[in-house]
């Protein structure tokens, strides 16, 4: 087994990005000891932390009369993302005798946190009532409910501002750190990991996993194996430099990485085949044939075919059309368009602030209002000229075309190219702020009080590793730090 090296101290909190500082972390497969200096968190006003699950030991956890924590309990994490490391932080500090270790595959911790939110990071998202909150979620929802009544967004603003970093809200509810940039939150959580005695593994990616319910005391890894005590409560972790670790508890907190599914299939999970969510629709049509960039604040975006829609602001793209209101359909109908080959009908209500009837009159109205005005010259409706210029030609309205002379029928069409565009959307874009898929292990398998598995006693799952998914805001960083503190504080 190759031997740990310590980290150097971190400079402070207003340093530049941890990751710029090549002493941080060193970009190598052997271990590195985060510090295990004490934890204070720094006082706040704000809500404390959230009361651990479980103080009083499981009756498995005792044997004569010790505790598997005073017997240095060896909990390992699986992905160095956004839930691994707040799960890992969660449960060194409920547990300090435990031995916390985190293994992460690449070169590179927290790299989905660290350009996430166009690198300012959206970590999460002010809706603070677990009922409401749960409706934002396309799969999910209903197991999280319980689970953000212990851990909510008003726990993670009260946990970052207790790290002394303060986030702001944004008109649309997102919340960002103050210093919109991510890496403010990266470096958070690797000084909370390293002030916690976290061991962080770069480069280290775990291969398979066995449970084991006994110890070959022969062996000369033995010593690196579950000890006896544990049972079958144990783990082998297969590293895939050929190494072995033993360890009593195990987070799996991999993201979509398939590998991380395997891993939870070996052990008896059924996986959901996972699909992407949150994305953009890819859409040939000359009525948005070069006009790139131009949005529209308030529009509905309908799929017909699933039922599914979605209002908000629409933006028209180079590809086709993107903004929240695409975006959170996409989320809502990620398996239908999937089974679909990204090939639906898509109809757009460029005005849902009208009926087709008080859109009729309006536009009788303007009839005489503007008799002598050529349609084209201003659009009497919250959209930008361009687009409105394009929907006119749709409707096969000349631009030159003076309100007096519009005629019942073109009135008409008009009238259904401005509430009941059709488009046809031939394919998937993507969203560059958040990566999120749906599917994942399944829901059912999982103790939502705990995290844990119920298929297999020891195991624990956070973050997107679930068939949990959200639409876009900072729902799904929500939905790792529930899950990643609830299975750090069962773990401990």
């Amino acid at each position: 087994m190759s031997s740990s090296s310590p980290l150097s101290s971190p400079s402070p909190l207003s340093s530049p990005s941890p990751l710029s500082s090549p002493s941080f972390f060193s970009l190598h497969p052997t271990p590195h000891t985060l510090h295990p200096t004490p934890h204070t968190p720094h006082p706040t006003p704000h809500t404390p932390h959230p009361t651990p699950l479980r103080k009083t030991p499981h009756p498995s956890e005792i044997e004569d009369g010790c505790t598997l924590s005073s017997r240095h309990l060896r909990i390992t994490v699986i992905g160095g993302g956004a839930a691994g490391f707040f799960g890992a932080i969660s449960c060194a500090r409920a547990n300090p005798y435990a031995k916390v270790t985190i293994l992460e595959a690449g070169r590179q911790p927290l790299v989905k946190v660290r350009i996430s939110g166009g690198g300012r990071c959206n970590v999460t998202h002010a809706c603070f009532e677990p009922a409401t909150l749960v409706q934002n979620y396309p799969r999910g929802g209903k197991a999280l409910r319980g689970a953000f009544a212990r851990f909510q967004p008003k726990d993670t603003v009260a946990w970052f501002e207790s790290e002394r970093i303060k986030l702001k809200t944004e008109a649309d509810g997102r919340m960002f750190p103050i210093s919109d940039d991510s890496s403010t939150i990266v470096y958070c959580l690797l000084q909370a990991a390293q002030a916690a005695g976290v061991e962080l593994r770069l480069g280290t990616p775990a291969i398979a996993v066995n449970k084991i319910s006994h110890i070959n005391e022969d062996s000369s890894q033995a010593s690196d194996r579950v000890t006896p005590e544990i049972g079958d409560k144990g783990f082998e972790i297969c590293l895939k430099s050929g190494e072995k670790l033993g360890s009593d508890r195990l987070l799996l907190a991999t993201g979509s990485n398939p590998l991380g599914y395997q891993i939870a299939q070996s052990l008896g999970h059924k996986i959901i085949p996972p699909v992407p969510s949150l994305f953009t629709f890819n859409i040939r049509d000359d009525r948005l044939t070069d006009l790139a960039g131009i949005s529209v604040a308030n529009a509905r975006a309908r799929l017909p075919e699933a039922k599914l829609e979605q209002t908000g602001p629409v933006l028209i793209a180079h590809w086709g059309l993107s903004g929240p209101a695409i975006l959170k359909l996409s989320a809502w109908g990620a398996r239908v368009l999937h089974d679909r080959s990204y090939k639906a009908a898509l109809t757009i209500n460029w005005l849902p602030q009208y009926n087709p009837e008080t859109l009729r009159e309006r536009l009788q109205a303007l009839k005489s209002e503007r008799a002598k005005q050529a349609i084209a010259t201003r659009c009497p409706f919250p959209l930008p000229r361009r687009l409105w210029e394009r929907l006119l030609a749709s409707a096969g309205i000349d631009r030159q075309t003076r309100w007096a002379s519009l005629s019942k029928k073109a009135l008409n069409l008009l009238v259904g190219e401005l509430l009941q565009g059709q488009y046809q959307i031939t394919g998937k874009g993507v969203f560059k702020e958040e990566f999120v898929t749906c599917g994942g292990v399944s829901l059912k398998e999982v103790n939502f009080k705990t995290m844990e598995s119920r298929c297999c006693p020891g195991l624990y799952f956070a973050g997107e590793i679930l068939d949990i998914d959200g639409i876009t805001g900072g729902f799904n960083f929500q939905s790792a730090w529930t899950t990643s503190w609830l299975a750090g504080q069962a773990m401990s």
